[in-house]
Parts: C-alpha cells; sequence; structure tokens
C-alpha cells in the first residue's frame, strides 16, 4: 500500500506508478475496528483511482485491515452501487507466487523520447516565459496523439519488454503546389531563447492478450504526456534562472513486485539536502526502510545495457560463495551473517600478481564490492594503485608508497573507506588469536546491525570474515572465513573444497590453529551508513 497524505501527492503517484496497473482497494494497517478502517481505506482507494484516472469509472473496492495486535486480516468488499456499505469477505485465496502471477500475464512496455522545446521570449518576465512554455508544451503533448506519429514495437516472442520507439512523419501530401513562405514578426524588445529538455522515459504494464495498437493509445501516449507534463511543472518556475535536468529513473524496491519510476533533478548532487528529503518522502510513502540507499541513481534498474558488475573486458567476478559451503559443525549455535551481496577479489585476480603481500588489497576490494552491490556507493572497486594513492592523499604514506608491495593492515583500511566512500570503521584489538572467539558475541552483533564484511589482519595475513556460528550457552563458535589468499581460477568448486571459502574454528578437532596464537590482530568493522 502506498501512503496519500493529501492530494497534491497523487501528481507523484502518478508518476511513480505504472500505466497498466488499476487500483482495487487498500489496505489499513493499526488498530481499532476493522470494518471502520476498511470503509475508509475503501473510500481512499475510489478517490485515488479517480484521480489518477479522469475517465475511470465506478468500480467495486477491495478495503482490508490488518490488525497489528492479533496479525489478523480481515477483508471486505465496497460495491460500486452503495459504496458506503461494506460486506466482509469470507473466503480468500492467496496466490503462493505473487511475482510469477502478475508477469506469467505480462510484460513491461517501455518507451524513451528526448525532446528539445525552444521558447523564445521578450525581456526576463517569468510569468510570460511561464505561459509560452505551457503552451508550447500542450502543443508537443497534443502532437503525440496526432495520426502523423508512428510508433514502431521491438520485442522478441514472449519478451519482458517491449520497447517503443516514436517516430514523427513531417511530410505532407499537398494537394496545390505553391513556394515555401516564411512569416516575420519584429521584436519589440530584446528577445532570448530557452531551449528546455524533456528526457522522457514511460514503464507501462500491459496484459500478453492485449492489442499492441491499444497499448500504445491507452498506455503509452497517456503515460508520455503524464510525464511531459510533470516535467514542465516542475521545470517552469526556475526555466530563467537555472537549466533543469530532471530525467525519470526506474527502481525495483523489495517487496514491490513492479518497477517505480522516480523523477531527479540532476543539476544537483544526490547528498544536496533537498534530494534527500525527496527520497526519505518516497521511502516513507512506499513503505522502506529509511536507514538505506534504494532509490538513489546507483539503484535504477538496467533494461538492455551491460551489467554494472561487468569489466570491459566482460570478466564477471565471482559473487557469493560462500552459499554452497557446509554446515560449521557448531551445536545448537545461531549463525550471524553478512546482510547482502558480495564480489570474492584474491590473488592473482586481475592479472596483478600480489601474492604475498596482496591479501589485505584484497578484503578491502571485497568490501567495497558490498558498499556497490548494496547501492551505497557508485565508486568503482579500487585497484592497489589506487588505493596505495588515497593512503598518500591522505599524509598516511610517503609517495614512494604507489607502486610499491608493502602490506597493509585494518588501520590503512578503516582510513581509505573513509576517503573513497565516506564510510567509519568500528576496530576491535585482540592481543592473540586463541582470544577470538570472546569477540563472537561482538562480532554477531555487528552482522545482525551492520551486516558488512568485516577484515581480520594479524602478523602478514589478512582475512574477510562473513559470518558468525556461535552458541551462547557452551562458548563454542566458527567463522566464516573468505580466504583473499587463493590463487587459482574462479571455479567454485575448487574454491569451496580447497577451503577458501568456509567456516574455520579458532582450533579445530586435531587441535590445529586457524587464528596464530602468538600474534596481535586488528578487526576492521565498517558501519553501514544510516542514509537514504
Amino acid at each position: 500500500m502506498i501512503e496519500i497524505e493529501e492530494e497534491a501527492a497523487i501528481d507523484d503517484v502518478r508518476t511513480l506508478l505504472l500505466r497498466g496497473f488499476d487500483i482495487v482497494g487498500a489496505i489499513s494497517i493499526g488498530e481499532g475496528d476493522a470494518e471502520f478502517n476498511a470503509r475508509k481505506v475503501a473510500e481512499a482507494s475510489r478517490t485515488m483511482r479517480k484521480y489518477l484516472s479522469a475517465n475511470a469509472g465506478y468500480h467495486d473496492m477491495i478495503g482490508a485491515h490488518a490488525d497489528v495486535n492479533s496479525e489478523e486480516i480481515k477483508y471486505f468488499l465496497s460495491e460500486k452501487e452503495n459504496p458506503k456499505e461494506i460486506v466482509e469477505i469470507k473466503t480468500v485465496i492467496y496466490e503462493n507466487d505473487p511475482a510469477k502471477f502478475v508477469w506469467g500475464k505480462g510484460c513491461l512496455i517501455r518507451c524513451e523520447l528526448f525532446l528539445k522545446i525552444p521558447i523564445y521570449a521578450l525581456g526576463r518576465r517569468t510569468s510570460d516565459v511561464e505561459v509560452i512554455y505551457s503552451s508550447l508544451t500542450d502543443l508537443t503533448a497534443a502532437e503525440l496523439k496526432d495520426p502523423s506519429v508512428a510508433f514502431i514495437i521491438e520485442g522478441e516472442s514472449n519478451a519482458d519488454v517491449i520497447r517503443v520507439t516514436v517516430m514523427s512523419n513531417r511530410s505532407r501530401n499537398i494537394s496545390t503546389l505553391g513556394a515555401p513562405t516564411a512569416e516575420y514578426f519584429p521584436a519589440t524588445e530584446p528577445a532570448r531563447c530557452i531551449v528546455a529538455n524533456f528526457n522522457l522515459d514511460v514503464l507501462c504494464y500491459s496484459s500478453k492478450d492485449f492489442f499492441v495498437a491499444s497499448a500504445i493509445s491507452e498506455l503509452v501516449v497517456p503515460g508520455l504526456i503524464d510525464q511531459l507534463v510533470k516535467i514542465k511543472n516542475v521545470t517552469s518556475p526556475n526555466l530563467l534562472t537555472q537549466h533543469p535536468q530532471l530525467k525519470p529513473f526506474h527502481f525495483l524496491p523489495p517487496g514491490i513486485l513492479h518497477p517505480v519510476t522516480v523523477l531527479y533533478e540532476l543539476s544537483y548532487g544526490e547528498n544536496e539536502v533537498g534530494q534527500i528529503e525527496i527520497r526519505r518522502s518516497l521511502h516513507s510513502r512506499l513503505g522502506l526502510p529509511l536507514d538505506r540507499p534504494i532509490l538513489r541513481i546507483a539503484n535504477a534498474i538496467s533494461l538492455g545495457s551491460k551489467p554494472k558488475h561487468l569489466k570491459n573486458n566482460g570478466y564477471q567476478y565471482l559473487k557469493n560463495v560462500h552459499t554452497e559451503i557446509p554446515a560449521s559443525g557448531v551445536m545448537g549455535g545461531s549463525i550471524s551473517m553478512i546482510d547482502g551481496s558480495y564480489e570474492y577479489f584474491h590473488y592473482f585476480l586481475d592479472g596483478i600478481d600480489d601474492n604475498g603481500w596482496g591479501c589485505a588489497y584484497r578484503s578491502l576490494q571485497t568490501i567495497v564490492s558490498w558498499f556497490r552491490l548494496q547501492h551505497y556507493t557508485s565508486v568503482d572497486v579500487p585497484s592497489h594503485r589506487d588505493i596505495q594513492q588515497a593512503l598518500v592523499e591522505i599524509g598516511d604514506k610517503e609517495p614512494s608508497f604507489v607502486g610499491s608491495r608493502e602490506w597493509i593492515g585494518a588501520i590503512e583500511l578503516s582510513f581509505v573507506l573513509d576517503k573513497l566512500l565516506g564510510v567509519s570503521c568500528k576496530i576491535l584489538n585482540v592481543r592473540s588469536g586463541a582470544e577470538l572467539p570472546e569477540k563472537c558475541r561482538e562480532l554477531a552483533r555487528h552482522f545482525e546491525l551492520q551486516g558488512t564484511p568485516i577484515m581480520i589482519g594479524g602478523g602478514v595475513l589478512a582475512y574477510t570474515i562473513l559470518g558468525v556460528d556461535y552458541n551462547e550457552e557452551n562458548g563454542d563458535c566458527a567463522f566464516l572465513i573468505l580466504d583473499p589468499h587463493y590463487t587459482g581460477n574462479d571455479d567454485i568448486k575448487k574454491i569451496i573444497n580447497g577451503g577458501w571459502c568456509g567456516w574455520k574454528k579458532a582450533v579445530d578437532s586435531k587441535g590445529r590453529s586457524f587464528f596464530l596464537k602468538d600474534k596481535f590482530y586488528n578487526l576492521l568493522l565498517p558501519q553501514r551508513p544510516n542514509m537514504v
């Protein structure tokens, strides 16, 4: 359910939601009388449907109420003939796989259109420019409905996304011959030309049995016009003083079955206060968490372009190699692990021979990949040279450090994460590898609250910890280790069978110590940024 606080927000909702979906009801979450609350949300649904589609007639609506105490959900029907009366629905059939149900019956239609509208205005009177701008935008919207406009449909059989290209036929058959003419309108004062750019990108949902021509006229064209008008309304007040750069981006937030579209002003950085507040408002409206980025540009879905995790040579790093490892061997333990995805960086990757000195660099690369894949940043995973250069720039190392084969530790990693990503870190100190099990409870809490990979360094060895399995009653524990010292090719079976990713106890069943008893260890715990 999307929360609507006032009618002014309807315009934003029209931009957010895909055309092709219809509103059939809403659910109220809270306490109180179920029937009363269900009636209210059914009325709100009917009102929203009316605002979103001017041609929408009255329709039966479903109002539901979820009680936060009993967790019981009751459904009611509000019939169009008598909307004030509601009847409880006794039989409810739940779809086991709603995503399969939605996308098995339909597909996305995408239409991109770039427009330039020149505006010639006298003087600098904002009101005059706004009137001309509005008039020209209305004419452009009307042209999209003109019979001379052609739409080219591209898509394979049973494609998930169908592309639509807009073509305008400017040629005309003239019944009588005539010479070209031009009209001259002298300006009474100096005039200026302002060019308004429109980057339109519309997504629609269509059932697979819907005629293409109907989908164009009933979904695509109205969607283009809605987006055109929305951009005009936002950019009009500042057209003379600024050069607005509004662009739509599509997102697929967790818990929502379909993409949503958001218009962002690219003239500002994503960390500008106004942009943060826009995202925070969207998070609240969509019921998304307010402590992690979901609607940043880095989160935008890619429709047809090369995935961001592919390098220029087309190589794809291994992701989440721990998913196929066997059990830890801790009886009655509780597993706490990283939250999200990461890429596995190890010796010799990317053709770099860092055997014997680069393990901490590789652990840092894995940590940065986690922040990238969780969309906290769009910064590339740094190379060894990038890491060294960052340490030189902050004054931690001499210029001769760049290009060297010197080892780095947890402290240096914290400096680099702060400089490149703005990420703060917590560092734990352990006097001996034998004392690491004493930190298991604290590490488990880190994974539960922060969910980031941990780098551990001692002596000249560094590893990445992805999780812990900890039995609070007897203290037995195991560490899920991702080992950057692996030198082979990216063969997942070879990595798992060789123990390069797996559960490690401080002391195994044969009495062998994984962590050295005579070495001091630092653990780097990156803190998840509290941001939207």
